[in-house]
């Protein structure tokens, strides 16, 4: 039998072992040399599609996806199946709301002297309409008290 204390050779080999194995930095491939543009640039990829719609499409697709959800659909699927994306759906719902709230007025922060001047205004409105309610309650009063025979 080998004598198990005998391991000084094998140790001392192990250990060149160990240095000659050192970890090495791992390649890099190159990459493959782009390929030059036979045409003019493209603004959108190959994939996508550019599209312009018209105002009749555009709410069309709107009511498609109006009625899908109120149909029960979630948001995000209609708006899949009728083949746009969720942002040009928000721009077209946005773009397609003044045209709809014609009769609204349009509410811009007014600045600090003109809301000063605006709040003036208002009071002073206030005041002139509770006088007329006030005379017009008088005038009921008195009428009532003739009727009644109270005066």
């Amino acid at each position: 039998m080998a004598d198990e204390s005998n391991a000084g050779p094998v140790d001392a080999a192990v250990a060149t072992d160990a240095e000659v194995k050192a970890p090495t930095a791992k390649k890099r491939r190159s990459r493959p040399p782009r390929k030059a543009a036979s045409g003019p640039a493209q603004s959108t990829p190959p994939t996508a599609k550019r599209r312009g719609y018209r105002e009749q499409e555009r709410s069309e697709k709107l009511k498609q996806i109006e009625t899908q959800v109120s149909g029960g659909s979630t948001l995000k699927d209609a708006i899949r199946s009728a083949g746009i994306s969720e942002q040009t759906y928000y721009h077209w719902k946005s773009a397609a709301k003044p045209g709809e709230q014609k009769g609204t007025k349009n509410l811009k922060p007014l600045p600090a002297g003109d809301e000063l001047a605006a709040l003036v205004e208002l009071d002073e409105e206030n005041q002139r309409l509770r006088k007329l309610l006030a005379e017009k309650l008088r005038a009921e009063n008195a009428e009532l008290r003739e009727k009644l025979g109270l005066d």
